[in-house]
């Protein structure tokens, strides 16, 4: 079979530069779905074997090899279980977590916080895989690298956009010198020509305006440009008590405050995945007791079932709650995923506010703009507040999170 048909263009591109380079660092980075992860599976199975050879002739029984990825889910899920199901190679941990293929032993670092570097530290490496390398800290990155030492060590790498001066693309991807060996290929979704038309045009209609889009669609580093819900519009999403269906799946979201805000926010989803703000609750300069009256009420309307999900910055607020029997749960507080999957509803026409809940959160939401330094919102003092976005925030995307989601009954 021609590799045209097992492979796309660019990833044929990257295959060839591996075979016929002279790399020291090979770095994908770009758009989601475009195919960056197969081609780098592929490569690192031709890693393996390559290091096989080479510690045969070096004489070495028991060479090693870094995995790394932001954590064991995502090196399972990216790696592990791709590699399963594209080669049918099946990959078990021995009683060290280790894995083991060719006769390499993969030793699995974490890169998300400096307590990955535990499993790493002090060994020699004929090379890595790096998995969402823009996710990792400078320091576990760092420490990957030194541990590459043996003289033919190679770094792979694949990622997702960031801000541009994330010190991977201005450190790695844009180092151009010679000497550090590196070569990088830049992925749009277009890139990857298995994907069917209808889903990559259904996924580019559905990706928020500005950031999202730039980054998931078109692979670039990019920071957001003006403000965060650009696919808002007032016109059709403030609407009347009456357009709202009955028997909803109802939740809230609670941003705990005291000198700033604090509110509580009823939601509801229909069966079509439409969401609706319903009831607005926010107050200053309230102590935990009225807190707990609210939602006891709120709990007599809509059932003891009724889930809050919590900022957990508070964890005596929340313990509160459980002490009254208030089903009140740490909400996911992951800031970009969390923005993305609110203004993902906006841009399909799935976000609705009830009219008598509207004027505060459409204060925030005509505030709530990027900060193109870091690539995130502007922080609270940068603007008059955004507590009710957070508890939106809150609700929505640990609603809609894997493990987060409570199915329609």
């Amino acid at each position: 079979m021609a590799l045209i048909n097992l492979l796309t263009k660019k990833q044929i591109e990257v295959l060839q530069s591996y075979l016929n380079d002279d790399w020291k660092y090979l770095i994908l980075n770009g758009a989601v779905r475009a195919g960056k992860t197969v081609i780098d599976n592929y490569l690192f199975l031709l890693e393996l074997k390559r290091i096989k050879q080479l510690a045969e002739r070096e004489k070495e029984p028991h060479p090693q090899y870094i995995l790394a990825g932001y954590s064991s889910n995502s090196i399972y899920t990216n790696v592990i279980s791709s590699i399963e199901n594209q080669f049918g190679i099946v990959m078990k941990t021995d009683r060290h977590g280790h894995y083991h293929l060719f006769g390499i032993d993969i030793v699995p670092a974490y890169t998300g916080s400096v307590r990955g570097i535990g499993a790493i530290r002090g060994m020699t490496s004929y090379g890595a895989y790096i998995n969402e390398a823009s996710l990792a800290t400078h320091e576990v990155f760092q420490e990957i690298v030194q541990r590459c030492s043996v003289g033919s060590a190679r770094i792979i790498c694949d990622t997702n956009p960031d801000i541009p001066t994330h010190w991977l693309k201005t450190d790695y991807i844009d180092n151009h010198d010679p000497k550090a060996r590196i070569k990088a290929f830049s992925f749009t979704i277009d890139d990857n020509t298995f994907l069917s038309k209808d889903y990559v045009e259904s996924l580019k209609a559905a990706t928020p305006r500005g950031m999202f889009y730039d980054r998931s669609i078109l692979g670039q580093w990019v920071t957001g440009d003006g403000i965060v819900y650009q696919d808002f519009n007032k016109d059709t999403m403030v609407i009347p008590r009456n357009r709202v269906p009955d028997g909803l799946d109802y939740y809230v979201g609670v941003d705990w405050g005291y000198e700033h805000p604090n509110p509580i926010i009823l939601l509801g989803d229909d069966k079509d995945g439409n969401t609706y703000v319903l009831e607005d609750y926010t107050q200053k300069h309230k102590f935990i007791n009225y807190w707990v009256k609210i939602a006891q009420n709120l709990q007599t309307r809509f059932g003891r079932n009724l889930i809050f999900y919590a900022d957990s910055a508070r964890p005596d607020n929340v313990n509160e709650f459980q002490a009254n029997d208030i089903n009140c749960i740490n909400a996911n507080k992951n800031v970009l995923p969390g923005i993305e999957c609110v203004a993902k509803k906006m841009r399909e026409g799935k976000f609705f506010i009830v009219d008598t809940a509207a004027e505060g959160l459409l204060d925030e939401i005509y505030q709530y703009a990027w900060d193109e330094k870091t690539g995130e919102p502007l922080k609270e003092n940068e603007v008059r507040h955004n507590d009710r976005l957070d508890a939106l925030r809150y609700a929505i995307y640990s609603r809609n999170v894997k493990g987060g989601f409570v199915p329609w009954t």
